[in-house]
């Protein structure tokens, strides 16, 4: 067949990057992942004595009195794996405290554990966690980090038995694809070599067994397609390190939670809230209630019977209901939208401390490599750790099946690539339909230059598919805020986890599980570095930076 050469969608030419010679590229077809969004409407309510009610401008379709009120303890807006991760460990603790004696993992007839999860897209079609490259690792500078993400990998490893719904006549397991082909950061500067070698020895300290460091000709020994001439030390986690199925964990924590009583609100959205504001000292700035704009049943049985998808979501906001929650505590679980609902919940109250989180927007290439090639020097890797180039900071990893080098199989030649935007251009996204255009010139003037550089085979490759989706900015240092709003003392925020969230959801769900258990205490991990006290003017703490980590 005719040698590959990159595609791209590109308003100018562009040359290939092979040593034996120079081709055009053809344009690529923009595979749009979403549909576009809508905006979540309002409701009025009238005031109750010694309360302040929040609310926006209503649509003239919903507005007057709740049709329905219900009453939980706890109030999760987020279904993403955040949100249902916080649902699965407060339900297990709920249930291992009325049930201490209980070991059967069969928790149908288990009393309702008075959590309830709000999800307005159950697609997930535009969730940050479906549209990453689902990354896991250990390789970070900050003890916490490392910590919470050993306990992810724990999870993700146990997932099938701690995610298991029994039924009578069969079990539903959960395999979540969870990979361990390592992650491998470079480094070419002596800076960078030091710093390697410092967070190294920490994360070796907090029980990371399997990482190693390697020097350029380690490097090439284990990876012969890697171009080494410009390393002077590579960071390897051979094992607890990867990648894994996003949806089959999203999906695994859904159904597990619905066995343990959990209620989740599908195609729900908060429009108001009402909030103690007396000034006594019974919850000053507490949340009383959230009201729900959601779908009756009826109506969604009609639409999955009778309605396209796209005609659903048009017809979904003149058939909805508000219900009325009465809360305990509402956890803010909404990810690179927790201003946003912030904003719902206090009725854009401007003295309230906001939350330094803002989407931006990250692409993803999926592109394949010829695996035949005559080069000797281009040799395609059969399984590429997910790869963090130094000075770019680009990565790339294999994707889908691979094939074993001892079994004489040719490589799939299948993989992953992205990188961040530079910082001129890195800016908050204000609308959504930015994430239906990929941004092709990052493939054309960064990645493909970087990845060919430190993989000579990755000269000849075809982009094949691409998306963008949104990312979780933490405005002041990239790193996790987990700790009560100091002025609305029962909203837990779960936030700013800057692309971390994914793996971290196994622990950050156990820590919201142990503030809200605890009287506001951590038990297993102290986290208190994340407190929001870090993030406005007069606060406390300071900010977490992590050093010589993507």
């Amino acid at each position: 067949s005719a040698p590959y050469s990159s595609t791209l969608t590109s308003s100018r030419s562009s040359t290939r990057l092979s040593s034996s010679s120079m081709k055009s590229m053809s344009s690529l077809r923009l595979f749009r992942i979403c549909s576009r969004s809508r905006t979540a409407p309002s409701a009025f309510h009238l005031p109750l004595p010694g309360r302040r009610v929040i609310s926006s401008t209503p649509p003239p379709l919903l507005h007057g009195p709740p049709a329905a009120t219900k009453s939980v303890d706890t109030l999760i807006i987020g279904g993403g794996p955040m949100g249902l991760s916080t649902a699965y460990h407060l339900a297990m603790q709920r249930r291992s405290r009325s049930h201490p004696d209980d070991d059967d993992d069969d928790v149908s007839n288990s009393r309702s554990p008075s959590i309830a999860v709000v999800e307005r897209d159950p697609t997930y079609a535009r969730s940050s966690a479906t549209l990453s490259a689902g990354g896991v690792r250990q390789q970070f500078s900050a003890a916490e980090n490392i910590q919470m993400s050993l306990y992810g990998r724990d999870f993700l490893r146990d997932a099938a038995r701690l995610l298991s719904v029994h039924h009578p006549d069969h079990d539903d397991v959960v395999d979540v694809q969870f990979r361990e082909h390592g992650y491998l950061f470079l480094s070419s500067s002596l800076e960078g070599k030091r710093q390697l070698e410092q967070n190294h020895r920490l994360q070796k300290s907090l029980g990371c067994r399997d990482h190693v460091l390697l020097t350029p000709l380690q490097l090439k020994e284990r990876f012969p397609w890697l171009n080494v001439e410009d390393i002077l030390l590579g960071s390897y986690g051979a094992k607890g390190e990867g990648w894994f199925d996003p949806w089959a964990l999203i999906r695994g924590l859904r159904a597990k939670c619905l066995s343990l009583g959990v209620e989740i609100v599908d195609g729900g959205f908060p429009v108001s809230a009402v909030r103690n504001c007396d000034g006594g000292n019974n919850g000053n700035g507490r949340i009383l209630s959230v009201d729900i704009a959601q779908q009756s049943q009826q109506h969604k049985q009609r639409q999955q019977q009778y309605l396209k998808p796209n005609q659903q979501q048009e017809k979904q906001q003149q058939n909805q209901q508000i219900v009325r929650y009465n809360v305990q505590n509402v956890v803010n679980a909404a990810g690179a939208h927790c201003q946003n609902l912030l904003n719902t919940l206090t009725g854009n109250d401007t003295s309230i401390h906001p939350i330094p989180v803002e989407p931006r927007k990250r692409c993803v290439f999926f592109f394949h490599c010829a695996t035949h090639q005559q080069d000797p020097d281009a040799i395609v890797p059969h399984v590429a750790p997910l790869t963090v180039c130094p000075v770019s900071n680009a990565y790339f990893r294999s994707e889908g099946l691979v094939t074993d080098p001892s079994s004489g199989q040719p490589p799939t030649g299948n993989f992953l690539c992205g990188v961040s935007p530079s910082r001129e251009e890195d800016r908050a996204i204000d609308d959504l339909d930015h994430l239906d255009f990929v941004d092709h010139h990052l493939w054309e003037d960064v990645l493909w230059p970087a990845l060919y550089h430190r993989v000579p085979a990755f000269g000849e490759v075809k982009v094949k598919s691409s998306w963008a989706g949104v990312y979780e900015y933490n405005t002041i240092d990239q790193n996790a805020i987990i700790d009560f709003h100091p002025e609305i003392p029962n909203l837990l925020l779960l936030n700013g986890f800057s692309g971390h969230g994914l793996q971290q959801s196994p622990a950050a769900g156990r820590a919201a599980s142990e503030l809200l258990e605890n009287d506001g205490r951590f038990v297993t991990l102290d986290l208190t570095r994340f407190s929001f006290e870090r993030c406005y003017h007069g606060g406390s703490g300071s900010p977490v930076f992590e050093a010589g980590i993507v």
